[in-house]
């Protein structure tokens, strides 16, 4: 691997790569994997991209380390991983050329490593079943429409060790399977995600560009689950894991949106955002704001710190 790489990797956003691990960060701490953690102990230290949990760590490490740590891999392993993220660098092919200025899996034809199984996942989502632990968390407990969780098509299942799971398929515009997200229904749980080798999770919900109109609004959400609730509030909406994590492509598909219909857009129509009622989610609407300057900020009332909880307290009262 080029001595090029490896200092992009390095420079991975710590956090992001710590949330595709399946850890939930929340002010640059989370739950410590590596010993029993009741309190956050792990700190992320966004300036120097490293972290630490002070009860179990000598020193801090990178993303290339926290990686290896987590997922037991040796050095090369974790890099291979890491190079399978969506806001992974470019990749360098044997000639030293970067691949279209963003990453792509690794060799599309002959490698021996494959994209995206989308023959293999695809059918779990054909007819969509929701276990008992799914429908008490998507119905009873997120008031969620059916629906909505019909238009996702929202699956279950369980692991050996009978451990519950939501599939969670991500489509491009075209409708076409392009990644898949396993949440940890047991609450605390950890992981508490998991992706499929080269599964692309960037911008989820996007069929739905398919039915805006011209003056439509378009609600950007953090995640899925709120997602589901603005959706289930009778607005159409997409969501992004933050904005770190956008890929150039992500990022000219959003400007695109509402581009002239000659551009391939729909006309005019306006970006609304409700961001979480915390420093991360206020730093997500200025970030998504230098992309799409015309982004309309809705606040949250006092006691709820993200739209599924402003949803859950409407549908209640």
């Amino acid at each position: 691997m080029e001595k090029e790489e490896l200092e992009k990797l390095r420079e991975l956003p710590i956090e992001g790569v710590a949330e595709r691990l399946g850890l939930r960060v929340s002010h640059h701490k989370a739950l410590c994997p590596f010993h029993a953690d009741s309190h956050p102990s792990l700190k992320f230290k966004t300036s120097k991209n490293t972290c630490r949990c002070y009860v179990c760590m000598m020193h801090p490490i990178g993303p290339i380390d926290l990686v290896m740590k987590h997922l037991r891999l040796d050095f090369m392993a974790a890099c291979r991983w890491l190079q399978t993220l969506p806001f992974a660098p470019p990749c360098m092919e044997g000639n030293g050329n970067t691949c279209n200025g963003i990453y792509s899996p690794p060799n599309r034809e002959g490698s021996g490593e494959s994209l995206f199984d989308v023959g293999r996942y695809a059918r779990y989502f054909e007819h969509p079943f929701l276990n008992d632990e799914a429908r008490r968390f998507l119905f009873e407990e997120r008031k969620l429409d059916p629906r909505v969780i019909r238009w996702c098509r929202l699956n279950s299942w369980k692991d050996k060790k009978g451990v519950p799971w939501l599939q969670i398929p991500y489509y491009n515009r075209e409708g076409q399977l392009v990644g898949m997200q396993n949440r940890n229904l047991v609450k605390g749980a950890l992981p508490r995600f998991r992706f499929p080798p080269n599964s692309q999770c960037g911008i989820y919900n996007l069929p739905v560009l398919t039915l805006l109109k011209p003056g439509d609004q378009l609600f950007i959400t953090e995640g899925a689950s709120d997602c589901w609730a603005m959706l289930s509030a009778g607005h159409k909406a997409i969501a992004i894991p933050s904005a770190t994590l956008l890929t150039k492509k992500d990022v000219e598909l959003l400007k695109g949106i509402y581009s002239p219909p000659l551009q391939g857009g729909v006309g005019g129509g306006s970006f609304h955002m409700f961001p979480d009622r915390d420093a991360p989610g206020e730093r997500l609407f200025l970030e998504l704001q230098k992309v799409l300057p015309s982004l309309v900020h809705h606040q949250l009332p006092p006691d709820c710190k993200d739209f599924s909880e402003y949803y859950l307290k409407k549908i209640t009262t």
